[in-house]
Order: structure tokens, then C-alpha cells, then sequence
């Protein structure tokens, strides 16, 4: 399970949400809760609902099913999930962004166009008057205004300290009138009805103002020495500093060094050292934390005279750690003690004697001293710190340059700021020490808010466990008060109204808030009053300015506020403008992104950001050294795909913020023609300029340009670039920036030319700063711009008009055609911005080009355009072509490992600086499209490949033309389409390659699942993957053909071949991919009929299927099919296991496929008709049940041959015995019976190769005599034979039997009854030994199990425990009992079931080995050279039949026992599901190492594994 709390999930109202199982869960009891509000219910954040399950094809599929959220309430979300008995597993928030609408007919304001402006509400004067000032941003371009608090305020003359939450600022209200919220609220339904405008406020949950009166009425809302005793040491600090403060103000200290005015270093020593002496020393602090000896030992005393003994005794070392203090609740001077039961665990006395207590009193005594000489240590460092805190303070302040230099210390400027607030007349210090414990008046000592330098932690600074107070490390904001909510409402009552009050007020005047400190507010309480908020107003805009270097933190407060917008700003990203990296939020997307599709895996978000030129918490002026970067600033955050804002004074040109402005301070009103100082127009600082960047960034946004691409061009100039996906336009701004004063610091004329893809259509604005030499330095106390600035502004002229550009050539690089632009004049400060579109020819290619992917998604109908010549090719719908595409068809365009395609001349295509595909069809660039995709990763090697050249294109293209039929039209329409592709600009090539190839892929996968059954079009997407193997296995392989099957047969694919003139032609099925896929290593019996059922019948392809069994039976020989099938020239039937795979698919073809018995009658062609064995049922063709009679009648007689060809020019390592292949029945037991210990007959068939191990020759797992699936085999075949006989489809009803010259017959129902009674006896190893009748019973080391083998050459061997038993229990489970069946199964879960796959040996064999590595040649005989390879590496095949017991049993135990298998089964299958899904080769492999470990050998997708997954799914 995913740990996704501090993970960003973004969505827009109108999404659907789908939670979907991951695999852990797959097959597990799993409800999902949220308190997203259900349908007619009220949001509540503390109230959770589960949802309910979806199953999209009526099967209750773990794989798919899912359960949803429609999203149309704006907020934070909770959801968490529980499994099974446990309550909440894991958990996470998703974030539902607000619609903001505006204008007299509610048009909808997209996030990204938002443009605020900050206006400091105390500076708008009165009510009456706000219009007037407030038109300013209505005719600068934005559409939303951001006040400060409009509450009244402290008299210190800032911002946030706000006097009374609930009440209006009372100076908005002129004499003679009193203006309420509802006229804020009038105020601002006009500005967004009339002006299209939105407004937003501030609002300060962390502190209130020192003269707010209901704080004083209510101190439990503060922090005080009452609620918070802990604090007192920090407050006697606090009074001790303040009484010094005096104290230096009055000359005391003069003659020691310490005047009222600080000049130099030895002031500063001189304060240090008399901090240390009369304050630090004095105070004492250390005796808060200290225990009282005394009473301690004495207590200690009594306790043990009590009697109180016991306890374990410790060193006198580790006491310390052991002893615990008990902290005084009340923080008084040795007011801890310790707890006493540590004690006596440490300090047991011997015995009760006196002498015995007093000696340990006496070490307790030692103990106590020295763990309060700790206690002191630990004091003495805070004060330390706290001494560095205010000597550094004091140094700023007074002596630095940077500083404020407030000059002598005073009253009004005192020493240090003070952290408390004193609301009583001055006493002396000893006074003052007396009122700590008097709490009607300690309850007044409230301790001031602020902040710690370099702490981006959300802590609270003033709650238990923090220091800050005491260290004086806090920078404080004396005119607030912090305020102290508890963990819930009950802890503070009034002080929750009071702000739940202040937050439902300006909810309802405001479209959005501001969380002003946010950080320093307890989240609980941000979370309270935002969900207050939104009860109000749920399509609430809220923004903060998280100032944290931790992506996790920020992600918290975004996910569980459900702020819509963090604030950033421009202002310090200039000192590292070499890295672009902070702008990973500067945009959606890059330019020539892929186009990604609606329904899609939810991944992490960035935080959507209002990017400010200069956030509001930004208090340094603006100055001449950076006046110059104003503009383009202002420019580089306009570009931006995201909301953006500005300050006013900022677009004023104002020399201060006005968080430093006087309090008389005002802003000017607006007036097109100003004739006042007091009056601003568009010739105002850059007004101009501001009003040109809004309008373009609102139209950006608004007609959706959404790629954005930025890059440096030098050291001062950046280009940034706002592309359109739909129309292709783009708009590229030029900006160079100042970040050093140009007066000082030398900037080069040269900016380098710029190459600018498309035609640039005209210059939208170009701008230079200008500044007057003069400097002018007089105070004014108007609210004015910097005298001597300028902008020179142009807007909307022809490029041979502009002043900054020399000229403009069109070149061709790259097969693209550039615009060279050349820059003169372009001085630190400049910007232009040009409006570019494509060159004509691309711009007609590209738009035919989309008209022909609307057939793929509607979304490219915007830029579409209809084309005068329309290729004939393209004139119909892709699916209509691909409808003609046959599943072998299918095959080569969408599949084709490279040797597949070496076989037709050509190979995978190579993509230079990376490596091949892995397929030459479709899914070879889908599988590193797929990666490339979510993640926009155009810097990939394809990308780069597409970008340089059409070969790519040409390649998928050129290998289709090279076919006959369809196919040959389908690389007709790829041509055709690439011809758009090779007339666009190059950076475009990639993202529509990708479009024409998703395209492609996925009507082709529609158009074969049509072909397919109705179990695959109904399926699971894991049914669909997994069906997705026939058409990968399954192809015509030209080098060499399938043995020929009767031409009486009906439907049989032929061929053109220029010297046959016509030929069969039909598929095979390849083994495994990339190993055994073409030439002689493609097709390979034992595989193709145990891949058959679950690649061809259950996917119904029923023709190819009979065409594949038939071909077989025409090579039978000797009683077997062919183990390796080769070329025909290198046939090999030297496996025992194969025939009896194809008997049970001809079974399957009868019970699966309508009228599947009418198989039997199909006429079969004989490769060896003549063999002087025996003779011929027939003279070259014969009936599939004369074959299948051949079969049995050869085995129940003996098979015992030679290979032909033997030796080492047939196989190299193979021991001469090892060619002898013998196959019986064993009369006695009916089973089949084999092999030697020189070969291997069946799918464990690894021969060593090691001549240094010395098993060169030796089969690692030979299961010569009957192997058990060998003997499950059989009996299907003949318990089937039986039925068939009965029922009219099958002539014979026995086989015969020579023996001493005489014939004997043996029926089928006889050698069927005989396997059922010999099955347990021979095969079980119960528990009690008396009930075994096994020869050797020291071999066994397993009971409750069922034996590998019977009969093996190496007993031993039939002993072990591996994976072979369960497909016997699938093909014949009437051979097991339902209860030893289940505990073998049982076992081998336990033992053998792994991630894929299963171990295919016991892993307490001493043989086994997971780690299969077929080139380690070694002295290990187990291992050298692969000798492992079934030896405990994880075969993926065997889980599907072991699954398919499971469930074949579960059922006859009872549905408890079936509905937990079913959960098992899905979780299992759910890690396949994964796999394939995240596999380049959309496959599974044959085998893994250990515990699913990736095995370099294995093929990464193989027939077995696909198909007997596929079956496990068709029996659920």
C-alpha cells in the first residue's frame, strides 16, 4: 500500500475519480471511506461514508473494479482505505479546485488567468473613495484585487495586527457615516458584476493585536504563565533583559563598558560578559529543571523503612538513564521529582538494615547529584544561545550597516524586543517575580507572536518541548499576540467562536482568502475555519505563501487546506538565475507535449502557483541598482502559465512598500487625464506596460495556450515561450534582465540571435527601461513613482518597425524553417514579445493532419482544417482497413521480436544512443511511448530520434508496404500520414507521432478483440492482456512452414510462392519471445499444446487451433509427437510428455468448441505413413481418431527407439544412452512409464553442459518412470476415450496387447479404473508411516504431500517436492482425495508459490538453487552452466494449474474455504496483472529468479505463461 498523505492530487470539478485495487489488495476484503460529501449531504471533514464498488463488465473482478468520486464540490478531501480487520491501512487527500465566475452572467475565470493585485487597505482612505482608487486595477488589466485585513487595526500602524476580527476598520467610515460589511459586501458584488473583477482578503488566524480588548477578557486564548507555566523561566528572562534595557537607557552601565550607544566590539564583550553575570547568574534558571535532593533521599528513605523493597539492581553507570523525572505540572523551582519506583530498581539496598538504607540513600543521593549537574549543564546551554540571540540582535540593530541603527538604547527602543507582554505598572524585578505565582495576574503575561529565522518547520514555537522563548531565538512581532487553540475547540471555547465568527464574515463578502502565516497556524485550525468557510462560500479561492524548503510540508498544507495557489515571487530566484530548476511550476506542460489521454492514472500534482513579480511579504524597496529589472521581471512572471499578481505599489514604481509607508499614507485616485500629483493614469511608472502583459496573459490562458518552454539564451536574457497544442500559435517574450545596476555593472551589447521556429507575425509589445541620470533623493510624502524612470512602450507593430530588432531572416535547419532574429539596442530592462505562427505549408499540413486523428479523440478537432487533395487512403476510417486485418495479420503489425524480423531482412528498429525495440510492430514504440507519455520526456533518445529525421517514420511505414493484402494498406495509411509528419516543425514531430501511433495501436487492439471470443471481449483489461499473447505467440513464420494438412479440409490459409505457385499457409505458436520465436527454435510441441487452451480456444480462434492439432497428428512416429518441431529437418521426438499435452487439447477442442467432436473425423496427412514397425491405419491420410487410437495401442504396447541422427551433430551434450527414448504402460499400475537417467522426457528436461562441474551428459532432472502430470495425463485421456466411446464418437473401445505371441485386449474403462486405484498408493506420502507402502521410507522427508515420480532410476527423486502434481489435479482430479488434495496444496503454497511464479524444487532440497545463470561455468556441479534451471527457479507456468486446483478443491470444501481461494487467486493474479502491465514486452516471462527476481535468461514473454494464466481467469 502507497503511503499518499503528503502526496498532491489535483482535480477539476467535473472529474471522475476511480480508486482501484493495487495489488496487495487485489483479493482482500477492501472498503474505501472519504468525507467527500455524498449526494444531497453537507460537507462535514469529521464525517466518512464508504463507497460502493463498480464492476464494469458484470464480473466481480478484482483487476477492475473500482469505485468513484464525481467531483463537484470544490474543498479538501479525505479518503482512507481498510482491509479486512484493519481499521485504516493507508490514506489520502485529494484537492477539488473552485470554479470562479465573474461579470453579470457568471462567466467562468479559468485559475491560470487570474491576474491580483495587492492593495493595503488602510491606504484606500475612505469607503466612499475606494472606486475611485480602486479603478486603478481595473484599468491596469486585473481581475482580481487582494486586500489586507479590513478589520480594525493595532495602532502601531501595520498591516495584521487586527484589533477586533469582527468589526469593520472604523477609518473606512467618514464623519457623519458608519459603513458596515454588508457595504464591503455591495462593494464588492460591484466590482465583480460591473468589473469583472474578483476580491480576495487576508486573513490572520495566529495572532491578534496587543490592544485587542476581548484578548484581555479571554487571556486562556493567549499563551500565558497559567495555561502555560512551562514558559516561566522565559519570562523572568524576558522581565530580567527589560529591567537591564532600563538600566542601560539610564547610564548604569557605562563605566563598564556598556553605554546607551553601541560603537564598536568591545560594547558588544562588555554586554556579554554582564549577561552572563547579572543576568544569567541571578536568574538561576537551571532550578526549574533541577530536583530538590533533599526532599528526594528523604522520601526515599521512608519508602524503603516502609517495607517497599524488590526491583532488579543496576549499574551504577546506566542509572541515569533509568532514573525517571517527574516533571512539576506547575514549573517551579525544584519542583520535579523523580519517580520513585525507578529508583528502587537502581538502589535496592542489600537488605533492611540500617546501614544496608543508608548506603543506598547515599548512592540515590549521588544520583540525584549528578543528574541535576546534567539539568544544569543543559540550562547553562540555552543561556548560551540565548546570550548569541542577543548580542547578535543588539549588533544589527545598532552597529551594522545593513541594520536600522536605532541609536541609543531606550524606552521606546529598548535592548531586545520584548516576548511578553507586561499589562501592569513598572515594579522592580523581585516585584514582578512575586506576581509569576499570583494567577489572576500571571494569566496576563501573554507572550507576543513572530517568527524563527531560518525555520521552515510547522511547529508551534510556543508549545511544550520548544525553546525558542527562552533562547531568545524568536523574532518578534510586538504589537501581537500568539494565540493558543488547543487541540479542540473545548480546550479554548470563545477564542474558536470568536475566529469561527471573523471566518464566516469574510466568507461572505470575499471570493477567497489569503492565509497570511500560514505555517505558524496550527493546521487543525486552519482545517476548522476553511471548512467553516466553505459552508459558505464552497467555491472558495484559497492562496497562501508557504515559505518552506520542504516539498512534503508544503504538500500537507496544500492537501489538507485545499489551498488552490501558493504564492511565489521572482524576488531571489534572480540571484540564482543560472537555475531554471524553480521553475518546474512555471507551467502545465512543456512545448510539444503528448497529448494524454482522459482516462488516465492519477499522478502526484505540483501545487498550481500565483507567481508574483514581488509577493507582499516582500518588504525591500525598490531601488535605482534594480529598477531596470522591473520590467522584464514583470514580463517573466506575465508568461507564466498560472495565476500571477503584483503589488500596486510595486506597478507604481513606488520607492517603498507600503508595510513601511507612514500611516498618513494614501493611495491616489485614477484619472485618465491626471492634473494632480495625487492622480495616476497609464502614463503612470509602467502602467502601460502592466495593462499590455495582463490582457496578454488573461488571452494566453484564456484561448489556451498551455506549453510553456524557457530558456536562457545568455547570461541576462531569457526567453520564455507560451505555445497553443490546438491552433499551434505561439507567443515568445524576450527578455533581458538587470540584476545588478547597470550603472556599476558592465552588461554586454551583444545578445546573441535567437532562432525562432514558425513566422513571427507581429511584435505584440516591445519595451525599454529608461532611467534619468539625475538622482533625485528629496522626501516625498506622496505616493508617487520614481522620478526619474521611464518605460518606453510600443504595442501590436510589424517587426520592421521595431526598434530593438536588426532584422529577421527566414532559414531552414533541421528540415525546419526558423525565423533568425537579430537584437540591437537590447539594454538591460528590455523586453519584446513577438506573436508567432506556423510558416504557411506547415500550418495547412498540420491542420489536415488533425483532422484525420478525430477518428482517435475529439480534442483535435480545435485546428482542424479540411484539405483540398485528401490521400485516397485516408478518406475512409482506420478501422475499416484494420477490419480486414486477419489475427496473423495482427501479428506483424503489432508485434515481432527482432529475430522475427530478421527473418524478413530487417530487425528491430535501432534508435542511435539508446537500443533496439523490442518489437518491430506497434507495441515495440508504444511500450517506450508509454513511459515517454505521462511524463513529457522529450529529451528521450526517440524524441531526439524523431526530431533529427524521418526514419523512424519510414521504418513503420516501409516494413508494412513490404506485405501483401491489408497489411500492405494499413502501411499505405501510415505513409500517408507521415506525409503531414515530415512538413511540421521538427519539435512537433514527437507528440504527433505519438498521436498517429496511439492511434493506430489501440483501433487495431479493438479491432482484434472483435475477433475474439466473447470470454476476451467481455473480459477484465488483465483477460484482454493476457489475450493480447495469441496474437503475440501466434504468427506465419516464412523461413519454414508448418507440416501440411489434408487439402480436404475446409478453410485452410494458403499462400502465393512464386515456385509453388500456391502453398498452406497457417499460423504456429512461438515458445517464447525474444529465445524461441524463429527458425528451427520456434515451435516446440510440449509448449504449443500447453499454450493451445488458453491462446487459441479460449480466445476462439478455433480454426487455427484444429489446424495446429492436425498438423501434429501428422508428424506422430513412433507413438509421439515431436518434443522440438525445427524446420522439419530437425525434428526431435525425444520427450514423452508431449503427446499426451496434444491428447488433452484435442480433449479441450471437443469440450470447448461448438460441434468440437466433429475434430475426430478430420482427415489427417501422415508424414511417416510407412513405418516397419506396424503398419498404417490408412495409406498416407487417416481419421484424427485412428491417430489418437495409434497413440494408445503404441504405448500400451511399448515404445522403445533410437533417435534418428544420434550423436552430437543432434546434441552436442547428450550422453549416447540418453538417445535410447522408451515409453510403457506398467501393467500393474496403468500408468505411463519412461526414460533413463540419461535423458529428460519431460518439461524439467535440462541436460548438463559443464565439463568443469563434470555434469556435461547428466540430465539435472531426468523423472524417468512415470512422472506424476504424465500419469494425470494419461488418465484424462482415458477416462475421456471412455466417455467418447459411449457415446457413438470413438470407434475403439480397447487397445491390444502382445504378449508370448498372443494379443491380448485391454479396454479403456479397465486401464482407466486401474490408474484411479493404483493413483493414492503410489503417489501420496501420508502422514503415519504404517500407512506408506513405499520401499524406502528414509527418503521421505515431506508428508502430506504427493510424489514428483514413481519408479525413478534415483528414488530419491520421486520424493522431492515440486510443482509438477497440481496439473494433474486440474487435467484428472478424481485421482486425489478432496482432503489430502487440499493440505498438499497447502503445502506447496507455503513452499513453493512465490511473487510469479513457482519454485519448481522444495527450498529445503539441498539442491535447490534460485538463481538461474545459464553462462556460470563454475565447480559447482548443481549449478554450472544452468544445471539449475528446474531447480528452484520460478517457472511461471505451473502457478496457472496450481491456481486452478485451488479452486477445483476450495469448492468441494465448502464455500468459506472457495470465497478465500477466490481472494487468494485475485491477489495472486493481481501481481501478473502489474507485470504485464508495466512490461515492455507486454508479456509474462517463462521463469524468475528468487523471490521473483528478474531473470536475464528467461524470455520476457512466454506461451505457457500467458496462456495458463488466461485459463486461471476463464475457471474464476
Amino acid at each position: 500500500m502507497e503511503r499518499l498523505e503528503r502526496a498532491l492530487f489535483r482535480l477539476e470539478q467535473g472529474f471522475e475519480l476511480q480508486f482501484h485495487l493495487g495489488p496487495t489488495l487485489q483479493g482482500k476484503d477492501v472498503q474505501v471511506y472519504t468525507n467527500y460529501p455524498a449526494k444531497g449531504h453537507k460537507f462535514d471533514r469529521l464525517k466518512f461514508h464508504p463507497l460502493d464498488w463498480f464492476y464494469p463488465n458484470g464480473w466481480e473482478d478484482d483487476c477492475d473494479k473500482y469505485c468513484r468520486l464525481d467531483l463537484i464540490v470544490a474543498g479538501s478531501y479525505q479518503y482512507y482505505f481498510s482491509c479486512g480487520d484493519k481499521e485504516k491501512v493507508s490514506g489520502g487527500y485529494i484537492v477539488v479546485d473552485p470554479v470562479l465566475k465573474l461579470g453579470a452572467n457568471n462567466e467562468i475565470l479559468p485559475l491560470d488567468c487570474i491576474s491580483s493585485q495587492k492593495n493595503v487597505a488602510k491606504c484606500l482612505g475612505p469607503l466612499d473613495k475606494w472606486l475611485d482608487k480602486l479603478r486603478f486595477a481595473k484599468e491596469t488589466g486585473y481581475n482580481m484585487v487582494h486586500f489586507s485585513p479590513l478589520q480594525k487595526l493595532d495602532v502601531s500602524g501595520s498591516c495584521y495586527p487586527i484589533t477586533d476580527q469582527l468589526k469593520l476598520n472604523p477609518d473606512f467610515s467618514p464623519e457623519g457615516k458608519h459603513y458596515t460589511w454588508g457595504d464591503i459586501g455591495n462593494l464588492v458584488e460591484t466590482l465583480r458584476k460591473d468589473w469583472n473583477m474578483l476580491c480576495i482578503t487576508d486573513m490572520v488566524f495566529n495572532h491578534t493585536a496587543v490592544s485587542s480588548e476581548w484578548i484581555h477578557q479571554h487571556p486562556e486564548c493567549g499563551y500565558n504563565l497559567v495555561n502555560s507555566p512551562y514558559l516561566k523561566p522565559a519570562w523572568l528572562l524576558d522581565r530580567a533583559l527589560w529591567h537591564l534595557s532600563c538600566d542601560i537607557a539610564d547610564e548604569k552601565y557605562d563605566k563598564r563598558g556598556v553605554p546607551a550607544l553601541f560603537q564598536d566590539d568591545r560594547n558588544m564583550s562588555a554586554l556579554r560578559g554582564i549577561l552572563w553575570q547579572e543576568v544569567f547568574y541571578r536568574l538561576r534558571l537551571w532550578e526549574f529543571l533541577q530536583v530538590s535532593v533533599d526532599e528526594a533521599v528523604e522520601q526515599f528513605r521512608q519508602l524503603l523503612q516502609a517495607g517497599r523493597l524488590g526491583g532488579k539492581s543496576a549499574s551504577s553507570s546506566d542509572f541515569k538513564k533509568q532514573l525517571t523525572i517527574v516533571q512539576d505540572p506547575q514549573h517551579r523551582r525544584f519542583g520535579n521529582t523523580v519517580d520513585m519506583n525507578s529508583a528502587f530498581d537502581i538502589f535496592t539496598p542489600h537488605s533492611m538494615s540500617r546501614s544496608d538504607i543508608q548506603e543506598s540513600c547515599l548512592c540515590f543521593r549521588k544520583g540525584l547529584e549528578e543528574m541535576n549537574l546534567d539539568l544544569y549543564k543543559e540550562m547553562n546551554d540555552h543561556a548560551k544561545q540565548a546570550t548569541n540571540c542577543i548580542v547578535g540582535n543588539v549588533f544589527y540593530e545598532r552597529i551594522c550597516d545593513q541594520g536600522p541603527k536605532l541609536g541609543p538604547v531606550t524606552r521606546k527602543y529598548p535592548l531586545g524586543s520584548r516576548y511578553f507582554i507586561f499589562p501592569f505598572k513598572e515594579l522592580t524585578f523581585d516585584e514582578e517575580m512575586q506576581l509569576m505565582e499570583q494567577r489572576e495576574k500571571a494569566c496576563h503575561f501573554l507572550a507576543h507572536d513572530g517568527f524563527v529565522e531560518g525555520n521552515d518547520m510547522p511547529r508551534n514555537f510556543a508549545e511544550p518541548g520548544s525553546q525558542v522563548y527562552l533562547r531568545r531565538e524568536l523574532v518578534c512581532q510586538g504589537d501581537t499576540i500568539k494565540l493558543r487553540y488547543g487541540e479542540k475547540p473545548e480546550d479554548s471555547p470563545y477564542l474558536w467562536a470568536h475566529m469561527k465568527t471573523y471566518t464566516e464574515i469574510t466568507a461572505r463578502v470575499f471570493s477567497g482568502l489569503c492565509l497570511v502565516n500560514c505555517l505558524s497556524t496550527p493546521l487543525h485550525v486552519s482545517e476548522a475555519m476553511l471548512s467553516a468557510a466553505r459552508s459558505i462560500k464552497p467555491n472558495l479561492y484559497v492562496i497562501a505563501d508557504i515559505s518552506t524548503s520542504s516539498q512534503h510540508i508544503e504538500n500537507v498544507y496544500v492537501t489538507r487546506l485545499g489551498i488552490t495557489s501558493l504564492v511565489r515571487d521572482d524576488v531571489g530566484s534572480s540571484e540564482r538565475q543560472e537555475d531554471w530548476d524553480y521553475q518546474s511550476w512555471f507551467g502545465k506542460e512543456p512545448v510539444g507535449a503528448f497529448s494524454q489521454p482522459s482516462h488516465r492514472p492519477l499522478i502526484p500534482a505540483v501545487t498550481h502557483t500565483m507567481f508574483m513579480d514581488r509577493s507582499p511579504n516582500h518588504h525591500s524597496p525598490i531601488q535605482e541598482s534594480s529598477v531596470y529589472d522591473v520590467l522584464p521581471r514583470s514580463t517573466l512572471v506575465s508568461m507564466a502559465c498560472c495565476a500571477t499578481g503584483s503589488t500596486r505599489e510595486y506597478d507604481q514604481l513606488l520607492p517603498q512598500q507600503l508595510s513601511t509607508m507612514k500611516e498618513n499614507q494614501q493611495y491616489t485616485c485614477w484619472n485618465s487625464e491626471p492634473h494632480t500629483s495625487s492622480q495616476v493614469n497609464l502614463q503612470t511608472g509602467m502602467l502601460a506596460v502592466k495593462l499590455a502583459l495582463n490582457r496578454l496573459h488573461h488571452k494566453l490562458a484564456a484561448e489556451g495556450f498551455s506549453q510553456v518552454y524557457v530558456e536562457q539564451l545568455e547570461e541576462s536574457v531569457v526567453a520564455v515561450t507560451r505555445h497553443c497544442p490546438s491552433s499551434h500559435q505561439s507567443v515568445v517574450a524576450v527578455l533581458r534582465r538587470a540584476i545588478k545596476n547597470p550603472e556599476t555593472h558592465y552588461y554586454t551589447n551583444d545578445v546573441p540571435p535567437m532562432l525562432i521556429p514558425g513566422r513571427i507575425k507581429e511584435v505584440v509589445v516591445e519595451a525599454r527601461t529608461i532611467v534619468n541620470c539625475t538622482n533625485s533623493n528629496k522626501k516625498d510624502d506622496n505616493m508617487s513613482a520614481l522620478p526619474n524612470c521611464t518605460i518606453d512602450i510600443k504595442e501590436h507593430i510589424q517587426l520592421n518597425d521595431s526598434k530593438l530588432v536588426k532584422k529577421a531572416d527566414m532559414v531552414s535547419k533541421h528540415n525546419s524553417v526558423l525565423q533568425e532574429v537579430a537584437f540591437e539596442k537590447f539594454t538591460p530592462g528590455s523586453i519584446i514579445i513577438f506573436r508567432v505562427t506556423l510558416e504557411p505549408r506547415s500550418h495547412e499540413k498540420l491542420g489536415a493532419l488533425r483532422s484525420h486523428l478525430i477518428q482517435f479523440s475529439p480534442q483535435y478537432q480545435t485546428g482542424s482544417l479540411a484539405e483540398n487533395s485528401t490521400p485516397s487512403i485516408l478518406t475512409k476510417p482506420l478501422m475499416i482497413i484494420m477490419s480486414k486485418l486477419t489475427l496473423a495479420d495482427m501479428n506483424v503489425l503489432l508485434y515481432h521480436c527482432d529475430a522475427e524480423e530478421r527473418e524478413d531482412g530487417r530487425g528491430c528498429y535501432n534508435i542511435p544512443s539508446w537500443l533496439p525495440l523490442n518489437y518491430g510492430g506497434l507495441q515495440g514504440l508504444m511500450s517506450v511511448l508509454a513511459e515517454i507519455r505521462p511524463k513529457n520526456d522529450l529529451g528521450h533518445p526517440l524524441c531526439d530520434n524523431l526530431r533529427q529525421g524521418d526514419w523512424m517514420m519510414d521504418y513503420v511505414s516501409n516494413r508494412l508496404l513490404a506485405k501483401e493484402g491489408a497489411l500492405g494498406e494499413v502501411g499505405h495509411w501510415f505513409q500517408a500520414m507521415f506525409g503531414y509528419l515530415k512538413h511540421i516543425p521538427r519539435y512537433l514531430v514527437p507528440c504527433y507521432f505519438n498521436s498517429i501511433i496511439q492511434g493506430a495501436y489501440n483501433t487495431a487492439l479493438e479491432a482484434v478483440f472483435k475477433c475474439m471470443s466473447s470470454f476476451v471481449q467481455n473480459g477484465s483489461s488483465l483477460v484482454k492482456q493476457l489475450a493480447l499473447g495469441s496474437v503475440q505467440m501466434c504468427g506465419v513464420d516464412h523461413s519454414w512452414a508448418m507440416p501440411t494438412i489434408s487439402p480436404h479440409l475446409k478453410d485452410v490459409q494458403s499462400s502465393f510462392n512464386e515456385v509453388t505457385k500456391e502453398e498452406q499457409c497457417f499460423v504456429s505458436l512461438a515458445a517464447g519471445l525474444p529465445h524461441f520465436c524463429a527458425g528451427v527454435f520456434r515451435c516446440w510441441g510440449r509448449d504449443t499444446f500447453i499454450s493451445l487452451r488458453g491462446l487459441l480456444l479460449l480466445t476462439g480462434r478455433y480454426l487455427e487451433a484444429r489446424n495446429i492439432i492436425l498438423a501434429f497428428a501428422g508428424t506422430l512416429h513412433h507413438g509421439l509427437i515431436p518434443n522440438l518441431l525445427g524446420s522439419g529437418t530437425n525434428v526431435r521426438y525425444n520427450c514423452r510428455d508431449s503427446v499426451w499435452w496434444w491428447l488433452q487439447c484435442i480433449q479441450e477442442y471437443c469440450t470447448l468448441v461448438p460441434d468440437g467432436v466433429s475434430i475426430l473425423k478430420c482427415p489427417v496427412k501422415r508424414m511417416y505413413p510407412n513405418i516397419s514397425e506396424q503398419k498404417p491405419y490408412g495409406a498416407g491420410e487417416q481419421p484424427l481418431y485412428d491417430v489418437i487410437q495409434e497413440v494408445m495401442q503404441r504405448h500400451m504396447h511399448g515404445i522403445q527407439f533410437r533417435e534418428t541422427n544420434a550423436g552430437p551433430q543432434l546434441d552436442s551434450n547428450m550422453t549416447d544412452e540418453g538417445f535410447n527414448v522408451e515409453a510403457a504402460v506398467d501393467q500393474s499400475t496403468g500408468f505411463i512409464s519412461g526414460g533413463n537417467r540419461f535423458n529428460c522426457g519431460t518439461w524439467m528436461d535440462k541436460m548438463g553442459e559443464s565439463e568443469r562441474a563434470h555434469n556435461k551428459g547428466i540430465p539435472a532432472t531426468p523423472r524417468d518412470g512415470s512422472a506424476v502430470e504424465i500419469v494425470g495425463l494419461c488418465k484424462s485421456t482415458v477416462r475421456w476415450i471412455v466417455k467418447l466411446h459411449n457415446n457413438g464418437h470413438f470407434p475403439y473401445a480397447a487397445v491390444n496387447i502382445r504378449r508370448g505371441g498372443q494379443t491380448y485386449s485391454e479396454s479403456y474403462a479397465k486401464w482407466d479404473l486401474k490408474i484411479q486405484e493404483n493413483f493414492e498408493k503410489k503417489f501420496y506420502i501420508p502422514h503415519d508411516p504404517k500407512d506408506y507402502e513405499g520401499k524406502q521410507p528414509e527418503l521421505v522427508h515431506k508428508r502430506g504431500i504427493y510424489k514428483d515420480s514413481f519408479g525413478s532410476s534415483s528414488p530419491w527423486c520421486d520424493y522431492q517436492l515440486r510443482t509438477n502434481f497440481p496439473i494433474a489435479m486440474v487435467v484428472a482430479p478424481e485421482l486425489f482425495t478432496v482432503e489430502k488434495a487440499w493440505e498438499a496444496l497447502g503445502i506447496a503454497e507455503r513452499k513453493l508459490l512465490g511473487p510469479l511464479g513457482m519454485k519448481t524444487l522444495d527450498p529445503d532440497d539441498k539442491v535447490n538453487c534460485g538463481i538461474y545463470d545459464s553462462y556460470l561455468d563454475n565447480d559447482n556441479f548443481n549449478q554450472a552452466k544452468g544445471f539449475n534451471y528446474h531447480q528452484g527457479p520460478e517457472w511461471l507456468w505451473p502457478v496457472g494449474y496450481f491456481l486452478r486446483a485451488k479452486l477445483y478443491f476450495a469448492k468441494e470444501m465448502g464455500k468459506e474455504t472457495y470465497d478465500q481461494t477466490v481472494n487468494l487467486v485475485k491477489n495472486v493474479l493481481s501481481r501478473h496483472a502489474i507485470h504485464l502491465e508495466s512490461s515492455p514486452w507486454k508479456g509474462l516471462p517463462q521463469l524468475t529468479n528468487e523471490n521473483g527476481q528478474h531473470c536475464q535468461f528467461s524470455c520476457e514473454s512466454q506461451a505457457i505463461s500467458m496462456a495458463s494464466i488466461l485459463e486461471v481467469l476463464y475457471d474464476l
